[in-house]
């Protein structure tokens, strides 16, 4: 029976999955990374510790396994992320994240020269901080010298699939939410390249997320014990993997997932313009071409992690969820806005910060711990009016990542929301997702969304409770003004 293999390359770690030909997870295994924060809002990684952490995590993932079996492997990770890679195939400088923040200066001048040029000004709207083309931009900006050197620039996951098979491209996922690419014709920009002044030559090739990268080379099969011919799939971003693995494409619903930031995916027949959010272009082979929307609250699990380790100074979270007193949710007026790390989406304000207001001496450690999870399910909502999902499509939100584990954070959603909130089995992430692409271009007379329509579980159901629902609709009313509250208060160190 052959096996599969999905890498998923995280903000914080490298994660592998194996399944079987049933599409069953039969094993995993992950190594964390250090990101290296050089001066405040920079966020770098050297490329290699990625491939370091996934040789490691490899070794432990194959212990016990005859490695003979294995059919095919799909990699996905961090989107935006940029590799800037050098003629000899090493990376030139390290790379920089998807949440890296430098280039807050240069985004306001660059957005108005695309705006002003009507085939792309669609573009102005998209581009932000950690946008691959803003990226490139501060590289030729400031290490000149750097990126003379560069022959070509990959994405975060695109760089495994390269050090796997010898092999550059990118997928359309990764190229449509790059700033760089016309979603009107489906190809690089030329009118972006021009205004930004980049050579064509360093762009990477589009392929379909499925088709064949390249097979894995030598190197790589003795030292894990492969067989000849193993295929690297092309890949795709970590969100695009995560909707594969959720039922999001070929069932038609959104998915929320809830890691570092929370990301909402909803699929649409074509692209759409008029609404807030990130249209991603994905195709498996490369000549049918979905759109996924995705809007994002940047900081959800990382706000709950600065309360819970950097404030509390616990890794505790289920100890201090628990604590919670479910029965009396909403009926403070704490609010907390949950913007710790600025706003891609809703107002696509990078300098927005959060705050967390009507705090007294009656307020308690639960208190806020409450507010801080309702404050992230405010966000939440605020993303699906802002995306234009309707009552119908919201009627049952599917929820996947690490904040999906927290019983008390998805009876707060459901509350917020006014909706039924449906907890997927762990197994339906990323890593999955694109190990399921991988074993669905092995030969066999069995599609993707077959192999999906098998595995999508549910775990749990919440629904929502009509007195907190009342409670937090007030609340949530509130909620909608700190924004303008914040700005006015703020407004004159932004001048």
């Amino acid at each position: 029976m052959e096996q599969y293999i999905g890498i998923d390359i995280g903000t914080s770690s490298a994660k592998l999955t194996l399944i079987n030909d049933a599409g069953e997870i039969r094993k995993e295994s992950s190594r964390e990374y250090e990101i290296s924060q050089p001066k405040p809002g920079w966020k770098e990684i050297d490329p290699e510790s990625w491939m370091d952490a996934v040789e490691e995590a490899m070794a432990e993932l194959l212990s016990g396994e005859d490695p003979e079996h294995i059919g095919a492997i799909g990699v996905t990770g961090q989107m935006h992320t940029a590799v800037f890679l050098g003629w000899d195939g090493v990376p030139i400088r390290p790379a920089l994240m998807w949440n890296d923040t430098r280039t807050m200066d240069l985004v306001k001048e660059t957005k108005e020269k695309i705006s002003k040029v009507p085939e792309v000004s669609y573009i102005s709207n998209i581009i932000s901080t950690g946008s691959p083309a803003i990226n490139l931009l501060w590289l030729k900006k400031n290490e000149p010298e750097q990126f003379r050197k560069m022959k070509t620039f990959l994405i975060g996951p695109d760089y495994i699939v390269f050090r796997l098979t010898g092999q550059c491209q990118t997928d359309y996922c990764e190229a449509s939410t790059s700033s760089l690419f016309d979603l009107k014709t489906g190809t690089w920009s030329s009118k972006i390249r021009e205004i930004l002044g980049f050579p064509e030559e360093i762009y990477p090739k589009v392929k379909g997320s499925q088709e064949t990268a390249g097979y894995v080379a030598e190197v790589w099969r003795r030292k894990f014990g492969f067989k000849n011919l193993v295929k690297v799939i092309v890949g795709t971003g970590d969100n695009p993997a995560a909707a594969i693995s959720t039922g999001c494409f070929s069932n038609r619903y959104p998915v929320l997932s809830l890691g570092t930031s929370g990301v909402l995916m909803f699929p649409k027949e074509k692209i759409d313009f008029g609404t807030k959010g990130k249209n991603i272009m994905f195709s498996a082979d490369g000549k049918n071409i979905m759109t996924l929307v995705q809007g994002v609250v940047q900081s959800t699990g990382s706000s709950f992690g600065w309360w819970v380790r950097q404030i509390l100074k616990t890794d505790d979270f289920s100890a201090e969820t628990s604590e919670v007193d479910m029965e009396s949710l909403g009926e403070n007026n704490l609010i907390f806005y949950p913007h710790l790390a600025g706003d891609k989406t809703i107002y696509r304000d990078p300098a927005l910060r959060g705050a967390l207001i009507g705090i007294g001496t009656e307020t308690t450690r639960q208190d806020i711990t409450a507010a801080v999870m309702e404050g992230i399910c405010f966000g939440v909502r605020q993303l699906t009016e802002v995306m234009h999902i309707g009552k119908t499509a919201l009627q049952s939100l599917k929820v996947t990542g690490g904040g999906s584990k927290n019983e008390v954070w998805m009876q707060i959603l459901a509350d917020v929301l006014n909706t039924k909130v449906e907890q997927l089995e762990s197994g339906a992430g990323a890593g999955y997702g694109i190990a399921l692409m991988a074993a669905s271009v092995s030969g066999r007379d069995v599609t993707l969304e077959q192999m999906v329509g098998r595995t999508v579980r549910t775990k749990k159901c919440f629904n929502p409770r009509r007195y907190h629902a009342e409670l937090y609709e007030i609340k949530y009313q509130k909620y909608k003004k700190v924004y303008k509250a914040l700005t006015d208060v703020f407004d004159d160190q932004k001048g």
